[in-house]
């Protein structure tokens, strides 16, 4: 079994949605992963994810509602095979935490579509379009990192 953490900011807006959408992805799959996810930082935690969030996960057959926010604590590389970060700010903070030998990445670094060194963008100082983009693009990755996992 592996056991996956997405990380962004707050984990109220991309790290939540990519762990909806990466956990349905992987058990559709039939593979045996753990996914949760957290943030950065902590001043959004016990939070439910952000309404827009939600609704377009909702919009799109997922549902996020159990979700509540949480702040990565380093103690949990002991407990997980890979951490998968939405933007270069947030790399460089769980790096920073993480022990040797640590595997960190950028979550879209499984999307074979996307440009080398491709981020998540934050949505939540954008419309609703932002939302549905960063949809798209946690999806791209899902199946990437699916694809990934079945090869290894």
């Amino acid at each position: 079994m592996k056991r996956i953490c997405l990380v962004c900011m707050g984990n109220i807006c991309r790290s939540p949605m990519a762990e909806i959408v990466l956990r349905r992805t992987l058990e559709e799959r039939g593979l045996d992963v753990l996914v949760d996810s957290a943030g950065t930082g902590g001043w959004h935690a016990g939070e439910p994810m952000d309404e827009r969030a939600l609704a377009t996960l909702a919009e799109h057959g997922y549902d996020g509602d159990s979700h509540r926010a949480r702040q990565f604590d380093p103690a949990w590389f002991a407990e997980r095979d890979l951490v998968l970060v939405m933007d270069r700010d947030n790399l460089r903070a769980v790096r920073r935490m993480a022990p040797s030998g640590a595997d960190v990445r950028l979550f879209r670094s499984f999307d074979p579509d996307a440009p080398e060194g491709a981020e998540v963008p934050d949505p939540y100082y954008d419309g609703r379009q932002g939302f549905t983009d960063v949809l798209v693009m946690v999806e791209a990755a899902s199946e990437g990192l699916a694809k990934y996992l079945e090869d290894h």
